[in-house]
């Protein structure tokens, strides 16, 4: 039985190298890389069943052409060279009459090799296309309150928690989405370090922490800063690491943490006062105390406030100078490849942007020219994105020429005129670099495409052949694309010859000493000239969300789920029985003041509309806040999809999304 060591490409920080065994042109079985140090040796619960995915009867086998109305899912079969031929037909027509920003065209998230995914993008930058600022549905808002604090530069290897005092998982369920993160502070727990969670949600880490803190959504900041009052109250500072590495702590200490009381933060937060002199406690104590941040908490109006303060936190006592303290949001940047060789092959520098949270007001309302055409890959925006109904509204154009590529028929999919069958990663070869992890690898395939299905690799090139694209890079081969991503790259990958990494074994970037800073000043931020320039407030600070104040409604928390994370896990059926039906959680107090029951379908609705799920009472949540866990499509649900719900407001760094500022109410469904 062949062995194949690949990768996991699924949308998760923790990028694994994972065994997938084969037998007779099937994958029967994965397992995680024993040989991996991170990894170590298993695989997630949502991964082990990717076998299911590669071969589920639900792929799509054949491209497909549209036979009914957009939306309804009705399609044809038809030919690759017929699939190929409209589609470069209707490209070239749309451009001669409109010009190239008439053609949208992207790749996104949902195959994480660099190869799929940057090639693609790379050529609608050499047609000289309108442009997709991907990530704003997920992480710009983390990313640009990161860089204006600590720099474009990763954060803390995960690795070095073994050196920790004190684990911090603030806004992370690690069980969902960093389980390998999980399984090394197991370790440092049964060897006496404290875990503190602080999540609105008593999520699988919070039942087993030594202390969790169910704080109200988007009142992190207010949290930290209270800590901080603590820790100068207490004489608990690093004042030698504040002096030389830090930028503005002491205008902080005068200005701001004087409101910051312990009363104030309990007020703000909703935490028992005790349990903030605790924490405060704790981590004024530890010396390398580690925080895994999350995205979620970035994701409301102020998110960028947010989860910048909470990332000043490790300079105030000096945690971040050393190795197994400080905080780590994610370490991507920490990986300086020549991406662009692979994502802007040629093309304009610069040409029309559009912010990928407002996909649906684009198709709707964009003119001179309008978007004509539109090619999707790797992406399920009619679920995922905010304001869904504006997004499915603009789908829905009759004029608008739309291809998805694809393993299987997505929400999005069924409004297309063209959709393509689209290989899974265990199909294709690639280059992967975490987002968690400093840990890059190449991946090989296990298995020949299924049906017909193609690589985003081998449609991109053939594509750019059709369009007359001479780039080199549409020629090349996946060992000669990894080529490129380390030509002319800068920092930690240089010491790698990228040759040698075709074996397929994994290697680390990871750093071995403190945090280092790339701010403007070369140190933390906790006065940053760039926010005052943007008319931001250049100093930590938390408001009420200006969205809602005085709104009695509840407030909405959305989060992975345990085995349906996003819907590239919707075409396992196994995964969609464990996960159980697409529901809404209500605590208690809430469920009983609405004469609602455990298990009876409920109507959640806003002024953006409804959707139908099914009810859980749990308090696992605080009153006043409803969970919906996971993002499923409409085939699973009462009715509708939760993003439906949100708003494609933006935050307040980083144009991102505000997914957690949505306030709606829940009822009985009829």
């Amino acid at each position: 039985m062949p062995t194949i060591r690949t990768v996991c490409a699924h949308d998760c920080p923790d990028m694994c190298s994972i065994l997938a065994h084969v037998e007779n042109g099937r994958v029967v079985r994965i397992e995680g890389d024993p040989d991996h140090p991170f990894t170590a040796g298993f695989a997630c619960g949502k991964v082990n069943r990717d076998t299911d995915l590669v071969h589920s009867p639900e792929r799509l086998t054949t491209p497909l052409r549209r036979s009914g109305p957009k939306g309804e899912g009705r399609f044809t079969p038809i030919t690759w060279d017929a699939a190929l031929d409209e589609i470069v037909s209707n490209w070239e027509r749309v451009m001669a009459e409109s010009g190239p920003l008439a053609l949208l065209g992207y790749a996104y998230s949902a195959h994480q090799g660099q190869i799929n995914r940057g090639l693609t993008n790379g050529l609608f930058h050499a047609l000289g296309c309108s442009r997709l600022r991907g990530g704003t549905v997920c992480d710009s808002c983390a990313d640009a309150a990161w860089a204006v604090t600590v720099g474009d530069i990763g954060g803390a290897d995960p690795q070095s928690v073994h050196a920790s005092d004190l684990i911090v998982s603030w806004s992370s369920d690690l069980h969902a989405t960093n389980v390998h993160l999980w399984a090394a502070i197991e370790k440092r727990r049964a060897a006496g370090v404290k875990l503190v969670v602080i999540d609105p949600r008593r999520t699988r880490s919070a039942r087993v922490a030594d202390l969790w803190l169910p704080i109200r959504i988007g009142t992190d900041s207010a949290l930290a800063l209270g800590v901080m009052h603590i820790l100068v109250r207490d004489g608990r500072l690093d004042r030698d690491y504040l002096a030389r590495h830090t930028l503005g702590f002491d205008q902080v200490e005068r200005e701001v943490l004087p409101r910051f009381t312990p009363e104030a933060t309990a007020a703000i937060t909703g935490l028992p006062l005790a349990d903030i002199e605790t924490l405060a406690n704790w981590y004024g104590a530890a010396k390398t105390s580690f925080i895994r941040i999350g995205f979620g908490l970035s994701r409301f109006t102020d998110g960028g406030q947010n989860l910048r303060t909470v990332a000043l936190l490790p300079g105030v006592t000096g945690a971040y100078g050393r190795y197994g303290g400080g905080a780590l949001l994610a370490t991507a940047a920490g990986f300086e490849l020549n991406y662009n060789a692979l994502r802007k092959p040629s093309g304009p520098a610069e040409t029309r942007t559009i912010n990928h949270l407002k996909l649906g007001q684009a198709l709707r309302e964009l003119n001179d020219p309008p978007i004509r055409a539109l090619f999707i890959a790797a992406n399920n925006p009619a679920v995922t994105n905010p304001d869904t109904a504006g997004i499915r509204g603009g789908l829905a154009r009759a004029d608008l020429f739309t291809v998805v590529h694809d393993p299987f028929m997505t929400e999005t999919a069924k409004f297309a005129d063209i959709v393509l069958p689209a290989t899974t990663y265990l199909e294709t070869d690639d280059f992967y670099r975490a987002y968690g992890t400093y840990y890059m690898q190449y991946g090989q395939r296990a298995v020949q495409p299924q049906g017909e299905a193609w690589s985003n690799h081998r449609l991109t090139q053939t594509l750019a052949a059709r369009m007359g694209l001479t780039d080199p890079v549409f020629q090349m081969s996946p060992p000669e694309l990894v080529k490129e991503l380390f030509r002319d790259a800068t920092g930690a990958v240089t010491a790698f010859d990228p040759t040698a990494l075709l074996d397929g074994k994994a290697v680390s970037v990871g750093p071995q000493g403190g945090q280092v800073f790339r701010t403007p000043s070369g140190k933390l931020e906790f006065y940053s000239a760039t926010l005052a320039k943007q008319g931001l407030p250049p100093m930590p600070d938390w408001r009420p969300d200006p969205a809602h104040v005085g709104d009695d409604r509840l407030r909405l928390l959305t989060t992975p789920g345990y085995f349906q994370s996003h819907t590239a896990f919707s075409g396992n059926a196994f995964l969609r029985e464990r996960e159980g039906p697409p529901h809404a959680v209500l605590h208690p107090a809430d469920a009983a003041s609405r004469g609602l029951t455990d298990g009876q379908r409920v109507r959640l609705s806003n002024e953006r509309g409804e959707v139908g799920l099914v009810l859980r009472v749990r308090d696992e949540i605080q009153p006043g806040v409803v969970l919906v866990p996971g993002q499923r499509p409409d085939s699973e649900t009462a009715g509708g999809t939760v993003n439906m719900l949100c708003a494609d407001d933006y935050t307040d760094m980083g144009e991102g999304a505000t997914y957690q500022s949505t306030w709606l109410e829940v009822s009985a469904w009829t």
